[in-house]
């Protein structure tokens, strides 16, 4: 599996979902890797990695708590929105 893979997983899964909606960064590894926590649970770092090359692509923002976060420096929980959907109310 590439790095693409997780990067249109992740976009593939933005784009099913309203305006303003995020995804988990476990969602994109459940796509790529399937639905066994054995298989996807490792994919987890390629799944943040792969939300920090879009971010850095300006296709999509990472937050915690609702609130824009760099990816750098984000530890613990995030989600994924779509960067124009920055201004819609987020459903986390």
């Amino acid at each position: 599996m590439t790095d693409d893979a997780m990067e249109t997983a992740i976009l593939e899964l933005l784009a099913t979902r309203r305006p303003g909606a995020t995804i988990c960064p476990s969602d994109a590894a459940r796509r790529v890797a399937g639905d066994d926590p054995t298989a996807w649970r490792p994919r987890m770092d390629d799944a943040r990695a792969a939300a920090a090359r879009l971010v850095d692509r300006g296709e999509v923002v990472i937050t915690q708590r609702g609130d824009p976060v760099d990816p750098e420096l984000a530890r613990g929980p995030i989600r994924i929105r779509r960067i124009h959907d920055e201004q819609a109310p987020e459903d986390e």
